[in-house]
């Protein structure tokens, strides 16, 4: 069966922005069209909402040059409203190519909040189109609170779209605007919008709230639709908008779709937009997520050794990752073997059990155990020498005051000298590390590149309970993390990042 082209177009830069709490710096958002464009190759992507701030149009503006210099302009589109001139003017002015024009889809929309009759909204409507072309750009059309118009004014949606469809529109665009929608509307809503118009171009927009976004995109690309709207990491407002790792995901494995996306940059593309945003990735999300490739059911990882039995079509690798194994009170001898082999350990059948058997303990008592933290185990389990503390913290001071930078003085032990260093940061624990890194800079030694800093405080508000501190290092081979803990945050860290310098020297 020949496969169907699917379009795709990111609206991260605009509908994923206006997730509570988000703004994203210009800068960023050149960097996210970036990669969205160029790397992850999909087809469309929607950068902003006219008039909304002087630094919209400005984070616009860069986007489009860029895109305008290397021949993706066409890529670029911009919401704008139904309100005269004014939103095809700033589009133009940024020098974007393509409008995105928020029409009302429902019948309650045009009298509750333009407080016109249909004729009237009509009329506008045409009146923009009109500019717009005048103006030279291209047009798309969002049917804005479309479900709710299927549901309950059906014939406003077909008033409307019987006016426009011989208008120079490219594409009308179904938006189910508070994620009201289940699958079987979805088909079924779409299916009647494309038997009734054969000719026209749809695209279908989901909304999250009853977390059936994924779903709703699969009955709409079902019924027929051309086209599918997505953000990274599933950003937008309320609970967000359908995820686009999952939409490339179904799409290739379930609906044998044709796309243009290359899904190796997907996770990069999600790691860089949770930096960005602020809004950490859930550990268990699909094709994202940190534990997504991680087998922890010692039995899973038994059958993975035999004969990759608990594989399926999300290979990690599909997505520039990893499989991984676990540690913890699951774990079975098969997990701490696959990870003794990805760290060159050979141990016996009666070593490797005796640390199973202390990673287990340690999974019981709530402890997250990393890959790093088996040499240490594996140390004081078979009071074995195979990690060597050559490096150790001898004294440090840390101090902090307000309107100044902080400061630290640190003492360390590296092979039998000690070395001291005093520097300044934003914060104790970046202070502390500016005086490790003087230190090493002299010693001509590299220090790995801190990527990711997670702190677990324990519920209750006691003061005194042990912090977890897991931060995630990459010395340019491989990504690794060590963990600390103790009543203090930064002194967590500082025991974290004391193993990290004892397992790259070793």
């Amino acid at each position: 069966m020949k496969k169907r082209f699917m379009e795709i177009m990111d609206t991260t830069l605009r509908d994923g922005e206006q997730t509570s709490g988000i703004s994203f710096l210009e800068s960023e958002k050149l960097n996210i069209a970036k990669v969205l464009i160029d790397e992850v190759k999909v087809d469309r992507v929607e950068i902003a909402s006219a008039k909304v701030s002087d630094g919209e149009f400005r984070a616009a503006k860069k986007i489009i040059d860029w895109a305008k210099s290397h021949k993706q302009i066409d890529k670029i589109e911009i919401l704008g409203f139904v309100d005269g001139t004014s939103s095809i003017d700033w589009i133009v002015s940024a020098g974007g190519k393509v409008l995105n024009l928020l029409t009302k889809g429902s019948l309650n929309h045009v009298k509750g909040q333009l407080k016109k009759t249909p004729e009237q909204h009509l009329k506008d409507i045409r009146a923009s189109i009109k500019y717009a072309r005048s103006k030279g750009l291209s047009i798309n059309i969002y049917l804005e609170d479309w479900s709710n118009g299927m549901r309950n004014s059906r014939d406003y949606v077909f008033f409307l779209v019987d006016n426009l469809k011989n208008e120079p529109i490219k594409r009308f665009m179904l938006p189910d605007t508070l994620g009201i929608l289940n699958q079987e509307e979805t088909f079924e809503f779409c299916m009647i919008m494309i038997n009734r118009y054969p000719g026209l171009h749809f695209d279908f927009h989901a909304h999250n709230d009853y977390d059936l976004a994924t779903a709703n995109v699969y009955s709409a690309i079902k019924a027929g639709v051309s086209g599918v709207h997505t953000t990274v990491n599933g950003l937008g407002e309320r609970a967000g908008n359908v995820p686009l790792a999952s939409v490339i995901a179904i799409m290739k494995d379930h609906l044998n779709c044709d796309l243009s996306v290359n899904e190796l940059y997907i996770y990069k593309l999600s790691k860089m937009v949770e930096i960005y945003s602020g809004i950490r990735i859930a550990h268990n999300k699909p094709i994202i997520g940190e534990n997504v490739f991680t087998q922890t059911c010692g039995v899973h990882a038994d059958g993975d050794n035999k004969s990759k039995l608990y594989y399926n079509d999300l290979l990690p690798e599909r997505f520039g990752r990893t499989r991984q194994y676990a540690l913890g009170k699951t774990s079975g001898k098969a997990n701490v073997l696959k990870n003794l082999e990805e760290m060159g350990i050979v141990l016996n059948s009666e070593e490797t059990k005796l640390v199973t058997q202390r990673v287990i303990e340690l999974g019981d008592r709530k402890a997250s155990v990393t890959q790093e933290d088996l040499p240490y185990i594996i140390a004081d389990v078979l009071n074995s020498e195979i990690i060597q503390n050559k490096i150790r913290i001898i004294n440090y001071s840390l101090n902090v005051a307000k309107g100044l930078k902080s400061s630290a003085t640190l003492s360390i032990e590296i092979n039998g000298e000690i070395y001291e260093e005093t520097a300044s940061g934003d914060g104790q624990y970046d202070a502390f590390m500016n005086a490790l890194k003087k230190i090493y800079l002299k010693l001509k030694k590299k220090i790995p590149q801190l990527t990711d800093y997670n702190v677990s405080i324990p519920p209750g508000g006691k003061t005194d309970a042990l912090v977890e501190t897991l931060i995630t290092w990459d010395d340019g081979k491989r990504e690794f993390k060590t963990r600390g803990l103790d009543p203090d945050q930064t002194l967590a860290a500082i025991i974290a990042t004391t193993k990290m310098l004892n397992i790259i020297e070793v």
